[in-house]
């Protein structure tokens, strides 16, 4: 697991009592894993074990404070809005909740319910700023781990356990305007790439996450050509880079329409 790379740093916790910062990252480590060791929406352990590890390596990169950015790691899918009725207020009260509860001061929670209080996507036409560096630096990571050969698994995966269709060439994707439009959608796994995966390449916030991506994003691109390929019985014929990277217009942002560089079934 990711340590704390200096030991001794410590943090003042709620009681004055000096907790030393690895072990306080140790322990909120410890209690996410047993809470999420049986998850199987593609929000699991691994998947905030993974985002632990990414945000760490970035923060290091970036010169972020890394109590903070491994503690927000940590939390931050702890109760997301996806599986609590589209509510944005639970995972900042539960991270706030346990992270008090395991003796931490305001100068680490108030940060760290400040990034999973913003860290999610919305939507295609929503574009809320994540303000601090180490925020920065736990986004890019959890975004990373959606997109690429992980984010493809991850996508299915959590279509699979919402009921979604995995393809349906008739359920056009649709890139939304708003937060609400977003949380109401109810597309297919598919239209999933285009409705959020192909836009994170060109959101990550640091120059460490958009270097990472760029791998990531053309092999799900790949991924996705060759998968209309095999649906429509195009397999065999000339390739001509992937056909599936999303320009939006700003007519797009309205939900109205999506392009692509190349043509969709």
């Amino acid at each position: 697991m990711p340590t704390n790379s200096d030991p001794n740093t410590a943090v003042a916790a709620g009681d004055g009592v000096r907790l030393d910062a690895d072990n306080l990252v140790q322990r909120v480590a410890a209690r996410i894993r047993s809470r999420f060791a049986e998850e199987a929406s593609g929000h699991d352990w691994h998947h905030i074990h993974r985002v632990w590890r990414l945000a760490r390596k970035i923060a290091v990169a970036e010169g972020a404070r890394l109590d903070v950015v491994e503690l927000a790691a940590l939390v931050h899918d702890i109760a997301d809005w996806k599986f609590h009725g589209g509510d944005d207020a639970i995972g900042p009260r539960e991270a706030e909740w346990l992270l008090r509860e395991e003796g931490a001061g305001d100068d680490l929670v108030e940060p760290v319910v400040e990034i999973v209080a913003t860290i999610s996507f919305k939507g295609a036409g929503v574009r809320q700023p994540m303000r601090t560096l180490e925020g920065q630096c736990v986004q890019d990571a959890d975004r990373l781990d959606a997109i690429g050969a992980i984010g493809i698994a991850r996508c299915f995966a959590y279509g699979g356990h919402a009921g979604r269709l995995m393809y349906d060439p008739e359920v056009p994707p649709v890139l939304h305007a708003t937060a609400d439009a977003y949380k109401a959608a109810k597309g297919t796994s598919v239209n999933h790439f285009y409705e959020k995966l192909f836009l994170l390449k060109d959101r990550m916030n640091t120059a460490t996450g958009r270097l990472l991506a760029q791998e990531r994003h053309q092999f799900m691109a790949s991924f996705v050509e060759r998968f209309l390929e095999e649906w429509n019985g195009d397999e065999g014929s000339a390739h001509h880079g992937p056909a599936v990277l999303v320009e939006a217009s700003s007519d797009a942002l309205g939900g109205n329409e999506l392009r692509s560089s190349g043509s969709r079934s």
